[in-house]
């Protein structure tokens, strides 16, 4: 199943972002100088704003300097200059191929280790292919090359340049996804590559008579299956008030049928909760600006009905932000370290649980082998401090953090700047984390979460049940 956050909402929620690159864990936020950050929380994206250098003569150059200047402070691990020099090299030729330039000249690149001198060297690469190459292309699209060049050379797939409308997709799912759509999920099976839906309650979709596993055929006569997620979802949004025709396949019947429906201003929760055969369940898509409120709210609602348990379902969950996931963890976590970064200089930043616990017990929370990043940094410190029971399979395993650069064209340098460990010191990246009890299930039925064919949940509650018997 593709993994991105708000469940790979497409038109609903932007499925921009997989494991291998798009679930943040931190932003950062600019002061007085541009290429300074701290730790900011869930209030905006960072800000590398260039907008006053690029709009002097060179400013493209300047903003690969920057670039170049950046990932060289920040990245988490020692680095070589000449691994970023070869790789622009390398992207901007490769570039030019694919829009017909059979051997474009782009000079050779040597590092000196002066960075002023390897700097030039960048500009002199860009400028080339600028000069001899720009009317052919745009200058802003060989820059863009060129700062992807550099980060895909590290070989980090969560280092890379984030295009204008990917980082405003994110920024928008983070947010909760507040626009113009019909109200679905989307994923799409690995195996067969069909298009599946889950319509969201209450939205255009579901009203329209949309369906759990309905398959998507079509979008107002476009055919979707050799399409990638984020262009389905392009098809379905649009105007608000206006008409999307949707040729969906039932999974129940089996039968095709067209549903018209009219776009309207959507909000997707991160939080689906209810109470089921005594016990909260909560599954949550990310962690995103709203997801600890909408996950607070839900225990809350447990309390005050005095359920038996809580389910929280972190299952395909890639992650988000660091400080809806220390403040999540705070709700089941009286006190101590929920999450400890440590950058390349071995500086370790510690956070701490908030002091908001509301003694949810008892606790399971479901984890599979998509659960990633943020997701993994709550179930990690659920886990040592055994103030909850972990049930699914291994997590996915991606225990380093990213910091987000604005840069002036829109875009933004996603870089991974530390790795985490656990509040028991556990570093997991590569790893993942095995649960406490282990209830192997497929991945391949997108649908199969929160069924009766669902065998962790059930599990879940069995557990939650023998523990109550005690």
């Amino acid at each position: 199943m593709t993994r991105s956050i708000r469940a790979l909402a497409a038109a609903s929620a932007v499925a921009l972002a997989s494991l291998g690159g798009a679930l943040y864990l931190t932003h950062e936020r600019t002061q007085a100088d541009p290429t300074a950050y701290v730790d900011a929380g869930p209030g905006g994206l960072a800000s590398l704003d260039l907008r006053d250098v690029l709009a002097t003569h060179g400013g493209d150059q300047r903003m690969l300097d920057t670039a170049f200047r950046q990932v060289e402070k920040a990245y988490y691990k020692p680095l070589q200059a000449q691994t970023l020099l070869t790789g622009e090299q390398r992207e901007l030729v490769a570039y030019l191929k694919k829009r017909g330039i059979a051997s474009p000249a782009i000079p050779v690149l040597i590092a000196t280790g002066d960075e002023d001198k390897d700097t030039a060297a960048l500009n002199k690469a860009l400028g080339t292919a600028q000069t001899l190459y720009g009317k052919r292309t745009s200058n802003v699209e060989l820059t863009q090359a060129a700062i992807r060049g550099m980060l895909d050379s590290l070989g980090d797939p969560y280092t890379t340049y984030l295009s204008p409308k990917e980082i405003e997709s994110l920024e928008e799912s983070l947010k909760g996804g507040d626009f113009g759509g019909i109200g679905v999920y989307i994923v799409q099976d690995p195996r067969t590559k069909q298009v599946l839906c889950e319509p969201i309650e209450g939205t255009p979709a579901d009203k329209a008579g949309m369906k759990t596993g309905d398959r998507i055929i079509a979008v107002d006569g476009h055919a979707v299956a050799s399409l990638k997620l984020d262009e389905v979802e392009n098809l379905i949004r649009g105007r608000i008030g206006s008409v999307v025709h949707v040729l969906v396949k039932s999974h129940a019947t089996k039968s095709e049928r067209t549903v018209s429906i009219t776009r309207q201003q959507i909000y997707v929760p991160s939080v689906l909760a209810k109470r089921e055969d005594g016990y909260e369940y909560i599954r949550l898509a990310d962690f995103g600006q709203t997801s600890y409120d909408e996950v607070r709210k839900a225990v809350l609602d447990g309390k005050a009905h005095d359920v038996k348990g809580y389910i929280l379902d972190l299952r395909n969950n890639g992650g988000g932000l660091l400080d809806a996931a220390v403040q999540i963890s705070s709700l089941f976590i009286p006190t101590g370290t929920i999450v400890s970064t440590i950058d390349r200089a071995g500086d370790r930043d510690t956070k701490t649980a908030t002091h908001e616990s509301v003694g949810a017990a008892p606790l399971v929370i479901l984890v599979n082998k998509f659960t990633a990043s943020a997701s993994e940094i709550t179930a990690g410190a659920v886990q040592d401090y055994k103030v909850g029971t972990l049930i699914g399979t291994k997590t996915f395993g991606k225990g380093v953090v990213q910091s987000i650069y604005n840069t002036s064209d829109g875009g933004a340098l996603k870089i991974t700047t530390a790795k985490y460990v656990t509040p028991l010191g556990r570093d997991i990246q590569h790893k993942g984390i095995v649960p406490d009890v282990v209830v192997d299930q497929t991945v391949d039925a997108p649908m199969m979460i929160d069924t009766p064919r669902d065998l962790q949940l059930a599990a879940a509650k069995s557990y939650l049940r023998r523990i109550a018997r005690r």
